[in-house]
């Protein structure tokens, strides 16, 4: 192994609550025992069965063997087989030791945002299948559940009650008087911030962060953070061992603020993480900010650490947004100094904190990660040929009023298909460069179906939905993609038999454990060069991408004197004097 495996934290019970009740303080102030003493009732009497199946000694947090597949629940249908089922079939048939867990995307029911207004947080979508295809989907690998907790559903009970002025939902949201100057509030969205409703009180107006479908929920109300922590020991015990904090930077609301990243909302993370270490430890949290990079890393908690004896307390894990637009710009325009600088920036994280890697996901690619590392012009030549590939831009609305892109809406497959100069032959081959490099990183690697599919904007869904993001969220009928997957030359079977060979290769290298070094080597600009390692044996990996669409000398000192192993083709590399375009190699010293 690289280091010590990372074992997960496991409080004792008086432990727990002694953070439970320091986090509540700064949550709550004069309140803070009052709702103590409410949550120890909850975990006492929800949290009881977790405690009994609590191991004595927890497993290691992660490995190189850790790699994740993200899907919404019927991103496959199979005729009249639940969705759910259909998804695990697939897996078992396709995929067998390729992941070692799935992130299935909202599976409750839900009104809008393809699940991310949800109305009944403690039910599966009937069109997807029940809990029993969830359960036994967990028995594969590690399962990793959305807790869509900034908003909810207008369709909610909650809302309901709202409505009527009937508890506990009444109390819920966050009416707001449409003269309060709220122009310091940082906004994904440009769609209103506070929308109006008819209520048996007379018309108010609601606080609704992303759209007038997904109401805000009102933090500053305990009734609220109880019931989400309810919610969540009832996804530990349907087998959730990762639980993404969805949207989780706007959660807390301050007049007078930017209304994102405020102390409050990192306490309700350390809260739920002292949670999940006294109940269920190994759980992971993982937090959703597509926001710019300090912003995001700051859910780590690394700011609070006063000592070298400090362990964070925050999330296990944040996404690594600055990587899909930056790798983007990367692969089309053919030069790595500005991905280069980036990755030698970041900073050396303590044990039990890494990155979740990712090129593709449900939503777009994030834009704001590149606010201050890339020039106007930059952003605004990528998502211009973004726009030529068949892409949409989603805006967002800034505190001064203006709009400004926020993400750019296609599949990575088609964003591959050419550079700057525009389309071209090397499509299959930059998209698996791409996904090289992305598996070469320090942290775990997510890819979408989607990627996994090389699937194609989805036009006509688009025009279905009439949402933007619907263009990378095709839902496949299983025997077109079979037939697909089983043809010659297809480009779908080509980028899917590729990627599964390289899950193969990175899940037994352990070089690629999330916790090993990782270093930038100088190269020059049409190459990114990455060594990952040394481990505590000596070993180390060297991954070489050639981002360019020409063959590029190579002449790296590293390489010289040394004979070396290429695990991508499994053969011996006595001499490397060039390599072809979009072309990656995973070399392991032999002389060791």
């Amino acid at each position: 192994m690289p280091t010590t495996p990372t074992l997960p934290r496991h409080l004792d019970h008086d432990e727990f609550v002694n953070r439970a009740r320091a986090r509540l303080a700064l949550i709550y102030g004069q309140r803070a025992e009052e709702v103590l003493k409410r949550l120890l009732t909850l975990v006492a009497h929800q949290g009881s069965a977790l405690l009994a199946r609590r191991p004595d000694t927890p497993p290691p947090l992660w490995s190189e063997r850790d790699q994740w597949l993200i899907t919404y629940g019927d991103s496959l249908l199979d005729g009249d087989r639940p969705p759910l089922e259909a998804l695990e079939s697939f897996i078992d048939t396709r995929l067998p030791d390729t992941f070692s867990g799935v992130h299935i995307l909202p599976f409750f029911p839900w009104s809008s945002d393809d699940g991310f207004s949800v109305i009944d947080y403690r039910q599966v979508e009937p069109s997807l299948g029940d809990w029993s295809h969830i359960r036994r989907l967990a028995e594969h690998g590690a399962l990793a559940f959305d807790l869509v907790l900034n908003h909810v559903s207008r369709e909610s009970l909650w809302f309901v009650d709202y409505l009527s002025d009937s508890k506990p939902g009444r109390d819920f949201f966050i009416e707001m008087d449409p003269a309060t100057d709220l122009s310091a509030v940082v906004r994904p969205r440009n769609s209103p911030l506070l929308v109006p409703v008819a209520t048996r009180r007379g018309t108010r107006h609601l606080w609704a962060t992303f759209s007038d479908d997904q109401i805000d929920l009102d933090f500053a109300n305990p009734d609220v953070l109880l019931e989400f922590i309810d919610i969540l020991l009832f996804y530990l015990q349907q087998g959730a061992r990762i639980i993404r904090l969805d949207a989780i930077a706007y959660l807390w609301k301050e007049i007078g603020t930017s209304c994102v990243h405020l102390p409050q909302t990192h306490e309700v993370v350390r809260l739920m993480r002292a949670i999940v270490d006294y109940l269920a430890p190994g759980t992971l949290l993982l937090t959703e900010t597509n926001v710019p990079h300090r912003e995001n890393i700051s859910y780590f908690g690394l700011d609070r650490l006063s000592g070298p004896d400090d362990t964070p307390d925050e999330a296990h894990l944040v996404y690594q947004f600055p990587l899909p637009p930056l790798l983007l710009h990367t692969l089309t325009s053919g030069e790595a100094g500005t991905l280069a600088t980036w990755l030698s920036s970041l900073p050396e994280l303590p044990p039990g904190c890494s990155y979740l890697n990712f090129t593709a996901s449900h939503d777009g690619i994030g834009v704001r990660p590149l606010e201050g590392r890339m020039p106007t012009h930059e952003i605004e030549a990528l998502t211009e040929l973004m726009h030529r590939f068949g892409g949409f831009v989603s805006m967002r609305a800034n505190p001064g009023g203006e709009d400004t892109p926020y993400e750019i809406n296609i599949t990575w497959f088609d964003a591959m298909k050419g550079t700057r100069r525009g389309a071209d032959p090397w499509q299959v081959e930059r998209f698996l460069c791409s996904q090289n490099l992305m598996m070469a990183l320090q942290g775990i690697p997510a890819l979408y179906l989607h990627s996994l599919t090389a699937s194609l904007n989805d036009h006509e869904g688009v025009e279905r939905s009439g949402r933007l993001r619907s263009l990378n969220r095709r839902r496949w009928q299983r025997e077109d993609l079979d037939e697909l997957l089983d043809s010659r030359n297809t480009p779908t079977r080509e980028v899917f038999m590729a990627l599964k060979r390289r899950l193969a290769v990175r899940r037994s290298e352990p070089c690629f454990h999330p916790d090993a070094p990782q270093r930038v080597i100088p190269s020059p600009p049409e190459l990114l060069v990455l060594e990952r390692g040394p481990l505590s044996d000596g070993r180390r990996l060297l991954a070489i991408h050639n981002i360019t669409d020409r063959r590029q000398p190579l002449a790296l000192s590293e390489l010289d004197a040394r004979s070396w192993y290429d695990l991508l083709e499994k053969a011996t590399v006595k001499r490397i004097d060039s390599l072809a375009p979009y072309r990656s190699l995973w070399l392991v010293s032999e002389d060791q």
